[in-house]
C-alpha cells in the first residue's frame, strides 16, 4: 500500500504539469496550444499501438469508433482548450481549484447508477465545496490584476467560465466513459487509453488544420522560432508525462490502494498545481485562495470519504482515470 500511494502521489506530480504549460506559453492561443498536445498524444499513442494494431482491429465496432471518437472529442481537444484558456485569464490556482472538484462532480453526475451515495450523506461536504468556490471567486475578482495581465472584470468572467468548462467536460467524460466500459468489457485499460490517444491525435490534427486556414490563422501562427522550438518541447512533455507515464503510474497505484484511497489519492494532482503555480509566481497563496484550498479539499476528501464504504463512486472515478489522465 506505501507503495501505491507513493505511485499515486508521482502521478498526482505529473498532471499537477498540465496545469503549468498554458502559463509558460502566454503567446500561444488555447486553441492552438489544445491542437498541438492533442496531436502529440496521438503521435506517442501510434507508438504504443504498434504492437497491438492486429488485435485492435479485431475487437473494434462501429459503436466503439463513434464512442472513442465522442471521449476523445470532449475529454482531450475540448477540456484542454477550456482548461487552458482558464490559465490564461485568471491564473493556475483559480482553475485547479474550479477542476479539482471533479470528485464531487462526478459523483453528482452519477448519482443514479448502481452504488451511488444518496445525496442527503453529501450535503456538508458539498457544503464546504461551494464556501470554496465562492473563496477563490471573490478572491479572483478582487485582484488588482487576472494571469493574463489585463484585469478586466469580463476576462476574469471568462476565465471562471471556462475553467468550468473543462471540469464539465472532464466529468461528462469521466461519466460517459466509465458506463461505456462497464456494457463493453472486451478492451482492457491499455487497449482503451491506446484507441483514446489515437482519436485525440486525429482530432487534434484536424484542430491544426482548421487553426491554420481560419481568418487571422497565419498571422497568429507567427512567434519567433525559439519559442516554436518551447512550444513543440513542452507539449510533447505532456503527451509523454501526463498521458503516458501519469496512467501508468496511477494503473500501478489503482492495483496496489483500496478504492476510496486512490479517490483520495486524486486530490494530490490540484496540490502540485497550486505548488507549480506559486512557485513560479514566487508567492504565497493569498488569504482567500489559503481558505478556498482548505475548503475545497476538505469537501473533495470529506465526499470520498461517503462513498459507500469505499465501494461505491470511488470504482467509476479509479475506472476512469485508469483510462485516461
Amino acid at each position: 500500500m506505501r507503495r501505491g500511494v507513493m505511485y499515486g502521489v508521482m502521478a498526482g506530480a505529473i498532471w499537477g504539469t498540465v496545469f503549468l504549460v498554458p502559463r509558460l506559453l502566454p503567446d500561444f492561443a488555447p486553441f492552438w496550444l489544445g491542437a498541438a498536445r492533442c496531436m502529440m498524444y496521438g503521435l506517442v499513442s501510434i507508438a504504443a499501438a504498434l504492437p497491438m494494431m492486429r488485435r485492435l482491429a479485431g475487437k473494434l465496432t462501429r459503436e466503439d469508433v463513434f464512442a472513442v471518437g465522442k471521449l476523445a472529442f470532449v475529454g482531450n481537444l475540448v477540456y484542454y482548450v477550456f482548461l487552458t484558456a482558464g490559465v490564461h485569464r485568471v491564473g493556475i490556482g483559480p482553475t485547479s481549484l474550479i477542476v479539482g472538484i471533479l470528485p464531487v462532480t462526478v459523483t453528482l453526475a452519477g448519482r443514479r447508477d448502481a452504488g451511488a451515495v444518496p445525496l442527503t450523506r453529501l450535503y456538508w461536504p458539498l457544503l464546504l465545496v461551494a464556501a470554496g468556490i465562492v473563496c477563490i471567486n471573490v478572491d479572483v475578482f478582487a485582484t488588482a490584476e487576472s494571469a493574463a495581465g489585463t484585469g478586466g472584470v469580463f476576462d476574469k468572467l471568462v476565465g471562471v467560465a471556462c475553467a468550468s468548462g473543462a471540469l464539465l467536460s472532464w466529468t461528462w467524460f469521466a461519466v460517459e466513459n466509465t458506463r461505456y466500459l462497464r456494457r463493453n468489457p472486451h478492451f482492457d485499460g491499455n487497449e482503451w487509453s491506446v484507441l483514446l490517444g489515437l482519436a485525440t491525435g486525429l482530432f487534434g490534427a484536424i484542430a491544426w488544420i482548421g487553426c491554420l486556414l481560419t481568418p487571422g490563422g497565419a498571422h497568429a501562427a507567427v512567434h519567433p522560432e525559439a519559442r516554436w522550438t518551447v512550444f513543440w518541447i513542452l507539449n510533447l512533455g505532456l503527451a509523454v508525462g501526463p498521458s503516458w507515464l501519469g496512467t501508468g503510474l496511477w494503473n500501478a497505484a489503482s492495483k496496489r490502494v483500496p478504492l476510496t484511497l486512490s479517490g483520495q489519492l486524486i486530490v494530490f494532482e490540484t496540490l502540485f498545481a497550486l505548488l507549480y503555480g506559486f512557485v513560479y509566481d514566487w508567492r504565497l497563496p493569498r488569504p482567500l485562495e489559503a481558505a478556498a484550498i482548505a475548503l475545497l479539499l476538505a469537501g473533495v476528501l470529506w465526499s470520498v470519504r461517503r462513498h459507500d464504504d469505499g465501494a461505491g463512486r470511488a470504482a467509476p472515478l479509479e475506472a476512469q482515470l485508469s483510462a485516461n489522465p
